[in-house]
Formats: C-alpha cells, sequence, structure tokens
C-alpha cells in the first residue's frame, strides 16, 4: 500500500545490484511513494546486476559512480541535479565489501591494503558523499541520508572481521556530520543497523544461513527482510521523521535487546543432547 510519503522529492541511491539488493527494494517503495531518482553504482557492478531493469521499471536515470571516487561523485552529484531538475531530498548509502572477508583472512591476519579497501568502500564512501553535497550545496533543508549498518559495529560477531571496523566507522561519520549537516542545513543523516539479510552480498557470508537462524531464534519478532528494511528507509525519507538525526536506528526485529530467547535456548540444549548421544555411541 503506498501513502504518497515522497510525493515530489528527489534521491540518489547507491548500491542497487539485483532484485535481492536492500538498495533495490528501497527503490521500488520510493517509487511507489511517488518520488523520483537517480540509481548508481560501480561500472563494474552494474555489468554484474541487472540495474537497467530497475531504472526501466521506476523510471530512473542510471549514472555510474565509483563512491571511493571524488571526482566520480561530484559527476553525480552535478548530473543529478540536472537531472532531477533542483536540489536532493533523500540519500541511501547501501554499499559494502571487504576483499579480506572475500579471500577469507581471519582478523588477526588481515592484508592491510585489502583493510584499506574495505574501509574506503564501506564508510569513508559515505563521508566522500556527504563532503561532495555540502560543498556543492546538492541537498534541500530537511533532507535525510541513510546508510546501512549492521550490529556488528558495537559487538564482535564471528567472522565479520574487518567490516565490523567499517561499520563502527560508518556510524561515527553519521554523528559528527549529521550535527554539522544538521546545525548548517537542517539535513539529517541516520544509519540503520539491519537484521542479517539475504542480499547477493550477504549470500557471500561464510555461515549466514546459521547466523540468520540464530537472530531469527533470538529475535521475538523475528529477522527484518529487505522489503521491510526498505519501508523504514522509506519513513526516513519522508517528511514523518524531520526531527530524527544522528542516531543508529536498530532494525532487526528486536535482536539488539535480546540475551537470551526461549527458543534459542531450546535449540542450544539440542546441541548438547547430540552431542551426549553420540559419546553414548
Amino acid at each position: 500500500m503506498a501513502y504518497n510519503l515522497l510525493k515530489g522529492k528527489k534521491g540518489i541511491i547507491f548500491g542497487a545490484l539485483n532484485n535481492k539488493s536492500i538498495a533495490w527494494k528501497v527503490a521500488e517503495r520510493a517509487h511507489e511513494e511517488g518520488a523520483t531518482f537517480v540509481l548508481t553504482n560501480t561500472l563494474l557492478a552494474m555489468r554484474m546486476g541487472e540495474l537497467d531493469e530497475l531504472a526501466k521499471s521506476t523510471g530512473a536515470t542510471i549514472v555510474p559512480a565509483d563512491a571511493t571516487n571524488v571526482a566520480d561523485l561530484e559527476n553525480l552529484i552535478d548530473q543529478s541535479l540536472q537531472i532531477l531538475g533542483g536540489k536532493i531530498d533523500f540519500i541511501l548509502h547501501s554499499i559494502g565489501m571487504s576483499p579480506n572477508v572475500r579471500k577469507k583472512r581471519s582478523y588477526d591476519d588481515l592484508n592491510y591494503d585489502f583493510y584499506h579497501q574495505t574501509i574506503d568502500i564501506s564508510a569513508m564512501s559515505f563521508h566522500k558523499v556527504l563532503q561532495v553535497c555540502r560543498k556543492k550545496d546538492a541537498l534541500n533543508e530537511w533532507a535525510s541520508v541513510v546508510a546501512l549498518s549492521y550490529i556488528a559495529a558495537q559487538r564482535t560477531l564471528f567472522e565479520y572481521n574487518d567490516m565490523a571496523d567499517a561499520k563502527a566507522m560508518l556510524e561515527s561519520i553519521a554523528r559528527s556530520f549529521g550535527y554539522i549537516y544538521g546545525r548548517d542545513k537542517k539535513v539529517r543523516i541516520n544509519t540503520i543497523s539491519q537484521s542479517p539479510t539475504m542480499t547477493t552480498a550477504g549470500s557471500g557470508v561464510k555461515g549466514i544461513d546459521r547466523l540468520m537462524d540464530f537472530t531469527e531464534r533470538m529475535s521475538p519478532l523475528g529477522n527484518a527482510t529487505a522489503e521491510e528494511c526498505a519501508d523504514y528507509c522509506i519513513t526516513l525519507f519522508s517528511d514523518l521523521t524531520r526531527k530524527v538525526t544522528m542516531q543508529n536506528l536498530y532494525h532487526d526485529g528486536g535482536f539488539s535487546s535480546m540475551g537470551m530467547s526461549e527458543k534459542a535456548m531450546i535449540q542450544y540444549h539440542k546441541s548438547f543432547e547430540e552431542c551426549d548421544f553420540d559419546e553414548k555411541k
């Protein structure tokens, strides 16, 4: 159901790859709610994905850009202002990648060139986007910028590796830039700490299926899906949340407030029962 929450609003959506992407779902919902927007990703990601299909279904224009490259971002913002016919009302930053995770390097044996890439792609790119927008005065007053994060920014999760550092930095950038941009231009900047989600990137994380089973058992409302995350993003882009800024907002079915759930405890006991059975054999 659509509510015209974004009627007349203009935006930029980073990171849509295919219909598993949270950014893809956000674009579909933003279109349903009346927004017009530019879609952007790297040329490599665009060749791997299906962005043309999304652009066609939403009436969006695609402007390729490497979010780690300031010149690319400057071109993206200039073109977006022209395409959209005015300043920007919302931005989604849905970008993250770790070569160390892909190469299965443990946290105590990181490749530092890879580590720098992780930080640059997954966190510093967010700062670059905001800084370029500010220098070009590209955002309207009360515009909303949202980046996608994960609870590993606060808690250690097995094998999430240097992405945890990047997410912690991402959330810090939202606070630091949120103060400056809010003070001067009434722009609000937030991060959403989403449940583990079976996106294309997420499905590449070792043990994601077991992690999702664990968080599903732990969360009283269950894991938040990509579609539900898109709904949440729309509320943050809308005028209904004009005084929400500099926040890391948990969208995880309650997982972030849990210690141990009944379902998780039952499963935990089952594992001991299986061990006892194997020992008796």
